[in-house]
């Protein structure tokens, strides 16, 4: 009988398996929890990742300004992705994470990333993390709002169910 166990009894229906978010598998978001602050990356290769985000109350300390968590994460997310896409599709994790906060972002204000590496070896790389205050009346980079180095590691299989993940990268990388 379908549904029951070994001892002929009805089994309890199984959890409902946590839905993806919107558009997860085809391209889109790479990064859950940046993406939930409405950070968009631009250019994800294993060479460069560029993203961009408007700084909203949910990304601000009580003073109005871009949050230093947020940065850190941001740096931290850039250079992972850019570190998967750079070690051939390997899973990564970050080890150590130094960053300086040069000038505030205040609500409202536009920034951008950039993380390029700086050394990308068979076990460890190490990323530098740039995030800039943009013009509003020409979008170009203004002031360097925080900078970062991140070093990760880089020499760890990539699980059979993060396949998925892979080629939604790769689809996203292609946009």
């Amino acid at each position: 009988m379908a549904g029951t166990g070994e001892s002929g009894r009805r089994s309890a229906p199984s959890p409902p398996r946590p839905r993806p978010p919107p558009g997860f598998g085809e391209g889109v978001p790479p990064d859950n929890a940046l993406h939930a602050l409405g950070f968009e990356y631009t250019r994800i290769t294993g060479d460069e990742v560029l993203g961009r985000l408007t700084v909203t109350e949910t990304c601000c300390q009580p003073f109005k300004m871009l949050n230093g968590g947020v940065s850190a994460l941001i740096a931290e997310s850039a250079a992972s992705i850019g570190g998967y896409m750079a070690s051939g599709y390997r899973r990564v994790a970050g080890v150590q994470l130094s960053i300086n906060h040069l000038r505030p972002a205040r609500l409202g204000d536009r920034i951008e990333a950039k993380a390029i590496p700086i050394q990308v070896g068979r076990n460890i790389q190490v990323w530098e993390v740039q995030i800039w205050l943009m013009d509003p009346s020409t979008s170009e980079r203004k002031d360097v709002v925080s900078t970062a180095r991140v070093t990760i590691l880089t020499n760890m299989s990539t699980p059979e169910k993060m396949k998925s993940y892979e080629e939604s990268v790769k689809k996203y990388a292609k946009l």
